[in-house]
């Protein structure tokens, strides 16, 4: 094997724990592929440092900008990313060269002493940085405290359940994707999994994003081709279509699911007024061979009727989508 053959290939990664647990898995694949070594390089993002709201900082692209930087200046070969945050415009240079098989993608209610969110008391503190879970927390508990929230999961869980860091619980209870939890290995703490019929989480949520650059070739481009789910890629890139013809930013209050079954695309979407979480929805589905393009023909015509119902004047779609 020559010295190029034998040299690691580089993935670049946030740097907290969930970050690099998926980071992790997805290297385990790529090196089972090609038979190279994966070694993760820790890249820091100014949504990780800083303070400030993800609405003010422009929503959750702000933790691909930095990635993506590196991986465009060569400082690594491979990236991973949550597909909830990336942005639904392509990046000159780079490629989704893969989207692994979805995980879990509800939402998860963690709560002090297992209460469910529907047996919470009024008045309960519940925490999420999320514009459509508050707006979603709004329609059904509205006589609940939502509490603004950042920070990495561990900080998150222990806002509820305190941790030996020293972080005061001083919520009642907190929503967080089911996927993230499972992928750090806290499926424990979960009190409750709220269903996508009556609670739609962000486009791509429990789907990852593998991007490289465009001209990436060889051993790593084939097994980024070899680990690519077709199905995943389809339902997700509907809900993205979703997002990207109503113009709205990752972080607006919207939810969208799709999936396939019996050769069918089934697509639903839910735009929320996040102030009262009064909301609209729609719901479509297509033969996947009665088209080329079926992702975007199934969002085309949710798009159309959310916006016929209004949509627009509910919400604010407005953002970097």
């Amino acid at each position: 094997m020559s010295g190029a053959e034998s040299a690691p290939i580089r993935l670049g990664t946030r740097g907290s724990a969930l970050a690099l647990a998926q980071s992790q898995r997805v290297a385990d694949s790529i090196a089972a592929r090609t038979g190279q070594p994966v070694e993760l390089v820790p890249i820091t993002t100014h949504g990780d440092t800083s303070t400030a709201s993800l609405a003010s900082m422009g929503g959750v692209g702000v933790f691909v900008a930095a990635v993506r930087e590196a991986l465009l200046a060569g400082d690594c070969d491979v990236v991973v990313h949550s597909l909830k945050d990336l942005p639904t415009t392509p990046h000159d240079g780079l490629v989704v060269a893969a989207m692994p098989k979805r995980a879990d993608a509800r939402d998860a209610l963690v709560s002090r002493d297992a209460v469910t969110l529907d047996l919470l008391p009024d008045g309960a503190k519940v925490g999420t940085g999320s514009p459509r879970r508050r707006a979603q927390l709004r329609r059904r508990r509205p006589a609940l405290q939502i509490v603004d929230l950042r920070g990495n999961v561990d900080t998150r869980i222990g806002r509820v359940l305190g941790d030996k860091e020293g972080v005061d619980a001083d919520l009642d209870a907190v929503v967080l994707a089911a996927a993230g939890l499972e992928r750090i290995g806290r499926e424990d703490v979960i009190t409750e999994h709220l269903g996508i019929d009556g609670w739609p989480t962000a486009p791509g949520q429990g789907a990852l994003a593998v991007e490289t650059r465009a001209d990436a070739r060889g051993p790593l481009r084939s097994a980024l081709k070899s680990m690519d789910h077709h199905a995943t890629r389809v339902a997700v890139d509907s809900e993205r279509a979703v997002l990207r013809l109503l113009e709205a930013g990752c972080s607006a209050p919207l939810g969208a699911h799709a999936f396939i079954d019996g050769g069918m695309l089934f697509l639903s979407a839910r735009v929320y007024s996040p102030e009262t979480g009064e909301r609209v929805s729609s719901a479509h589905a297509l033969y996947l061979e009665d088209t080329k393009t079926p992702a975007e023909d199934a969002a085309a015509r949710v798009v159309e009727d959310l916006l016929k119902q209004g949509a627009a004047e509910l919400a604010p779609l407005g953002g970097t989508p």
